[in-house]
């Protein structure tokens, strides 16, 4: 049974993620370091992937919004793992036409994320994706990537609230019990919480008024579980959407590249 490396590069957290055939085995969360060198990534992912996995690999698959990233993941993969990573980036076989006013601009995660929700929902289909940024982005019927939105993220829109408001202390992320807070503290969870949920459901209602007929509302991403309860059109969440959409990219462009070991 063939064994794939997955790997997602954002500017948060880098994602590993292990396929042993259709099925992910497991996946683990780095925090993205710019400094660090190839050899320090390549000791983290051997020491977290080796604890349950030793069997070889077929190949290697990146979406990365890091550029300055590629080649020490690159670097990584090769001399860590034996075999070089194929990289999502304009001229790979997708399987989504991206009709925008500039295909190359836009995130190979977005479009790993489309090719997921494509797979499993159908289309049209909004995937939310709760990184850094959070984007919103539109797949139609006929796998057209027709665009989306970019907001800041929430964990972003807190760190500006407490560095620009001297008075107001730093205080978790997290869903008070209810809107009205009777401290500082639940009060400013409450207008971080709510106040986001509003934003995205606010985008989420706009885009369903100029996308009929979508058929899922899919939210990913560190966040997505924290504030889809609440949500008024998020459907179905998956935290492994971007990784599936690798697996899937992987296999239609096949692309088993070995490198030397």
């Amino acid at each position: 049974m063939s064994n794939l490396l997955v790997i997602d590069v954002g500017n948060t957290n880098i994602v590993l993620g292990v396929f042993r055939g259709n099925g992910l085995v497991s996946s683990w969360r780095l925090a993205t370091a710019r400094e660090r060198t190839s050899d320090e990534y390549g000791i983290l992912a051997r020491q977290l992937i080796g604890e349950t996995f030793s069997d070889a690999f077929e190949g290697a698959i990146v979406s990365s919004v890091v550029p300055p990233l590629n080649h020490s993941i690159a670097s990584m993969v090769r001399k860590f793992f034996g075999i070089d990573a194929f990289f999502v980036e304009p001229g790979v076989k997708t399987g989504i036409a991206i009709h925008t006013d500039n295909p190359q601009e836009v995130g190979a995660d977005r479009i790993v994320n489309c090719v997921a929700a494509h797979a499993e929902y159908g289309g049209p289909a909004i995937i939310v994706d709760f990184g850094t940024a959070t984007t919103f982005d539109v797949v139609t019927h006929d796998a057209r990537y027709i665009g989306g939105v970019i907001a800041p993220g929430l964990t972003i829109s807190a760190e500006a609230l407490f560095a620009r408001a001297a008075r107001l202390p730093r205080v978790d992320i997290r869903r008070p019990e209810a809107v009205i807070g009777s401290n500082t503290i639940v009060n400013m969870q409450s207008g971080i919480y709510f106040g986001y949920l509003g934003l995205v459901d606010g985008i989420l209602g706009r885009m369903k008024r100029e996308v009929p007929d979508v058929k899922a509302v899919v939210a990913t991403g560190g966040l997505a579980s924290l504030l889809a309860p609440d949500s008024e059109h998020i459907e179905y969440v998956d935290d492994d959407l971007t990784l599936k959409g690798l697996k899937i990219v992987y296999e239609r462009n096949r692309a088993p590249r070995r490198g030397r070991k």
